[in-house]
């Protein structure tokens, strides 16, 4: 954990807190509509999929493959400036949902659609953890 995390970090609030609570605990979650069961990532107020207010969070498994990647030249917050270049992934998680993040380091040589990856966490502070993804 860095002593100073200049990057944005995510803002608090209801709807949120539960992924971050367990994230901090190194688990992925998703949501999952109580009505329709749809599973589904980023949370959301009402359901995507029959727009039910009843949303829980669940621990996901943290697999995934891999959808697709970008390297970034640029920096869009002054923090990514020390990074460049650096990397993003799209990621589709074993339980459906497309999760976008990062590779916790470069991206790995045998990079492909349908990598399998997995979850890893970094606590970037005393009170978030992000997830990244390493090969599986």
């Amino acid at each position: 954990m860095s002593d100073t995390y200049d990057k944005p970090l995510p803002v608090k609030e209801p709807l949120t807190d539960p992924y971050w609570a367990l994230a901090r605990l190194h688990q992925l979650s998703i949501q999952r509509c109580d009505e329709c069961g749809h599973k589904h990532f980023p949370p959301t107020d009402v359901c995507p999929s029959c727009l039910a207010d009843a949303q829980s969070f669940e621990v996901a498994s943290g697999r995934g493959t891999l959808v697709s990647w970008v390297t970034f030249h640029r920096a869009y917050w002054d923090g990514f400036k020390p990074d460049l270049p650096y990397n993003c992934c799209l990621v589709r998680l074993e339980e459906g949902p497309l999760i976008v993040s990062n590779f916790r380091d470069q991206v790995p040589p045998d990079a492909r659609m349908g990598l399998e990856v997995r979850a890893v966490f970094d606590d970037v502070t005393d009170a978030v953890s992000l997830v990244r993804f390493v090969p599986a």
